[in-house]
């Protein structure tokens, strides 16, 4: 539960009066979810099936279940722009496997992308931002247990527009009001988040300024795809092996990718965003995705998914809000999971044209192999 005082105190973030409670409409009122390193899921976390058949009924974590019955109730009380049910899913013949669904409504009602023209723009209160949401979109505080000298917590908040079951936002304090570029804080519990979940398919991302965020407030994505992506078993090719950085291979998307097994998540988050400051420093749009995977030397074929793989996209950018006719290039889609806008795409995409579509915003082969070498340097010096 919440106490008087950081009820007022979120109160004053979110603008409402202090003294008076929420209007909720029987929304149960945000609770504090506290957590410790023992809520980990470390092992017992795989897919445990063919890829070939559909979506398995799992067991739960705690986590979980705090998220999706909070969700589920938003849902039912109409809190979203849209009802969002089982998704129509494709998955496009070819070796990727990519995971197409048809989420027309997100296209059609999802908020105006802001106007973006660096990487670096500076947080506007004037736009859209996270001050302005109902207090009732919140599901709870995520609030780590016994760290003195760490941040609190964060606010876990219903996406109006989801693309997918249980799709939530990570947002620091937003009086903050941070702007959309990724900090080691934040990033640690999104690592935290998908050990959190027993689930295999409960992924978070971060879309850069120039990478199709549309809101320049600092928040990652969180939602459950109840699919496997093929860049959760991909070869990698060490960098830094101590550093457990490598070169994610052999799909679409080549990325930049660390792992760990649930150890040393302050210093993973610390070596991400070392590399995530480095391109924001160069300008360069990028986008992350983190979720449970294989280690990078793993057989392709394993079950298990005994780690997370966090996967560093560096990309062109893209200034403006033109987007292209099937599906934006962002974290999903760079991931191998391509939410379409029409069904006449739904239906005729094949891997050859998402792949196209993919790489027109990959950076070039040379600045990419310059990128590598100075990132290399960057976390060796």
């Amino acid at each position: 539960s919440v106490l008087p005082h950081e009820f007022n105190a979120l109160h004053e973030t979110l603008g409402l009066p202090s003294q008076e409670q929420p209007e909720c409409h029987a929304v149960s009122c945000w609770e504090d979810f506290v957590y410790g390193e023992e809520d980990f899921v470390l092992c017992g976390a795989g897919w445990w099936r063919s890829r070939s058949e559909g979506p398995a009924s799992r067991t739960m974590s705690r986590f979980d279940r705090a998220l999706q019955s909070g969700w589920e109730e938003r849902m039912k009380l109409g809190l979203f722009r849209y009802h969002l049910g089982e998704l129509q899913t494709r998955i496009l013949p070819g070796n990727v496997r990519f995971v197409a669904q048809l989420n027309i409504q997100r296209g059609l009602e999802r908020r105006k992308p802001q106007d973006i023209q660096s990487v670096k723009q500076k947080f506007d209160p004037q736009q859209f931002h996270f001050n302005k949401i109902k207090p009732e979109e919140i599901l709870f505080h995520m609030v780590r247990s016994k760290l003195p000298g760490t941040p609190d917590c964060i606010l876990v908040v219903i996406n109006v527009s989801p693309l997918e079951f249980g799709h939530v936002l990570f947002i620091p304090d937003p009086a903050l009001c941070l702007p959309q570029i990724l900090t080691q804080e934040l990033l640690k519990f999104g690592l935290e988040s998908v050990l959190l979940s027993a689930h295999p398919g409960f992924r978070v991302g971060f879309n850069s300024l120039g990478a199709f965020a549309s809101v320049n407030h600092l928040h990652l994505h969180g939602f459950y795809l109840d699919w496997e992506l093929l860049i959760e078993t991909a070869p990698g090719e060490p960098l830094c092996p101590t550093l457990n950085f490598h070169f994610l291979r052999g799909v679409p998307a080549p990325g930049f990718l660390f792992y760990s097994e649930g150890e040393g998540l302050g210093a993973l988050a610390h070596n991400i965003c070392r590399v995530t400051d480095y391109l924001v420093g160069k300008e360069i749009a990028h986008n992350v995705f983190v979720t449970r995977g294989t280690a990078p030397g793993e057989s392709s074929h394993s079950e298990t998914r005994s780690g997370i793989r966090v996967i560093i996209w560096a990309r062109r950018s893209c200034f403006g809000s033109k987007g292209e006719a099937a599906f934006n290039v962002a974290l999903c889609e760079l991931a191998g999971h391509l939410p379409i806008k029409t069904a006449e795409d739904f239906q005729s995409l094949t891997e050859t044209a998402a792949i196209n579509i993919i790489q027109r915003y990959l950076l070039p082969e040379p600045q990419l192999s310059q990128l590598r070498g100075q990132l290399v340097t960057l976390l060796t010096e």
